[in-house]
């Protein structure tokens, strides 16, 4: 990847990157095995894609609530606020530069991928299913897998490539993210077809540190998706900031569901760690409306990529605490802890390995209640009998999602049945409207009254 243009800018070259700040935290050379002019170029390389992450368009940038429309006031303000983050990432640099080839990175959660230039054919990674009668891979009645793995990927299109031909050989639908930080994805199918796919995940050696374990299992099937998308993005889970500048390797520090769960609990019972310790749900409005951990925080954003800004503008929440966060299956809390121990407010960062997915396989009566929410035309998955939530039309509890029947706004609606059955389907007033006049956007008045980044307290 090349350096951003402003990387040239002769303001950005004659700073003095060692000392960004005055109170910015001075290493000893020698410990980082570096030479000097290397450290140098990583801290400036460091500093340029961090300001580009935060380019809104090409003559602006935004940061931290602020707009910047000259290069030179953005250089300033990220040397000023930002000098601990560009240390951390510099870090992260000069340590991959030092590795041996063929060393792992965070083992047991991720592995480096050193792939050879010329990989075998993708067929060479296909399973053999000669044996297997093709009713066994297309029966209804299956499951749905849910992982993801972070490893460096050298050819993420020749796995793209690969993805596709797996799954479409073992009758597989659902969605697949790969990237060079690694991949990301939810399949269906029938019993038989996912254990092969799981097989062959394992066997790839890209994605050789996997395990069973690794892959979240719930009924279902290739019913559960209209399709299979398989693509190669930037990022495996859209958090809109570049993995290079906010990368996984910084994540906070991971609790399995035993350790959460004590961790909830003393939160729970005991009202000194209460005040020192924020319980936040790192998932969208829609899916911590219907199922949630017990006195959480849960930020009321409609898309992960609005969690950066949402962390900017709500700084004081954090400040200080130590911060339990969780998401679904555990991904989207890589980057966002990662993101928020770049911040440097927190006293520490945890989070849930696994997911509520795994909490829950462990504990369905635990301190979660409510429903699981997930991203296929099952919408949620039930673990206990508590409903947390009411239908928008009579207020009764109801926790079963629909789409807004005028099918343009791409909301989801709490209707119960007897509200449906009198034809209260919409989401709002403007979605009816929308039918007549064959307006197709995503924006309805569900969307227009509900604050972008919200502020919490």
């Amino acid at each position: 990847m090349g350096e951003p243009d402003f990387a040239k800018d002769s303001l950005l070259l004659s700073l003095d990157v060692e000392n960004l700040a005055v109170d910015a935290v001075k290493r000893d050379k020698a410990e980082l095995a570096a030479p000097r002019r290397f450290y140098t170029h990583a801290k400036r390389r460091a500093f340029a894609e961090y300001v580009e992450s935060r380019r809104t368009d090409p003559s602006s940038w935004r940061c931290c609530g602020q707009s910047f429309t000259e290069a030179a006031t953005v250089h300033r303000h990220v040397a000023r606020a930002h000098c601990g983050e560009i240390e951390q990432l510099t870090c992260v640099a000069l340590e991959q530069h030092s590795r041996p080839k063929g060393h792992g990175v965070m083992e047991d959660e991720v592995t480096r991928n050193h792939e050879e230039e010329e990989e075998p054919d993708i067929t060479a990674w296909l399973p053999d299913i000669s044996h297997v009668p093709t009713e066994q891979l297309t029966q209804c009645d299956g499951e749905v897998l849910l992982y993801y793995w972070y490893c460096e990927l050298v050819h993420p299109q020749r796995v793209c490539e690969w993805q596709r031909e797996l799954c479409q050989l073992l009758h597989l639908t659902g969605k697949v993210r790969v990237a060079t930080e690694g991949i990301n994805g939810t399949v269906g199918g029938s019993k038989v077809g996912t254990d092969l796919y799981v097989s062959a995940m394992m066997s790839h050696p890209a994605f050789k540190g996997m395990c069973a374990e690794d892959f979240k299992r719930s009924e279902g099937g290739s019913q559960c998706f209209s399709e299979l998308r398989v693509g190669v993005y930037k990022e495996i889970v859209p958090m809109g900031v570049d993995p290079s500048v906010i990368s996984y390797r910084l994540a906070g520090t991971h609790l399995d569901p035993e350790e959460f769960h004590r961790e909830v609990e003393t939160l729970l019972t005991d009202e000194e760690a209460a005040r020192h310790t924020l319980l936040l749900d790192c998932r969208n409005f829609y899916e911590s409306k219907i199922g949630q951990f017990s006195r959480c925080v849960a930020p009321d954003i409609r898309k992960f990529s609005y969690f950066p800004d949402y962390v900017e503008q709500n700084l004081p929440l954090f400040r200080d605490k130590r911060v339990l966060m969780y998401c679904t299956g555990g991904i989207r809390c890589e980057r966002a802890s990662a993101y928020l121990r770049s911040k440097d407010v927190c006293k520490e960062v945890l989070q849930l390995r696994g997911g509520i997915h795994k909490y829950l396989e462990r504990y369905p009566d635990g301190f979660y209640r409510g429903k699981l929410f997930v991203f296929d035309q099952r919408y949620a998955l039930t673990f206990n009998d508590d409903v947390i939530s009411v239908c928008r039309y009579c207020g009764e509890p109801w926790d079963q999602y629909e789409l807004c029947c005028e099918g343009v706004c791409c909301q989801l609606v709490l209707s119960c049945g007897s509200c449906r059955e009198r034809g209260l389907t919409a989401c709002c007033p403007t979605c009816q409207r929308k039918r007549d006049t064959h307006t197709h956007r995503e924006e309805c008045e569900c969307t227009d009254t509900r604050p972008r980044i919200p502020k919490d307290s």
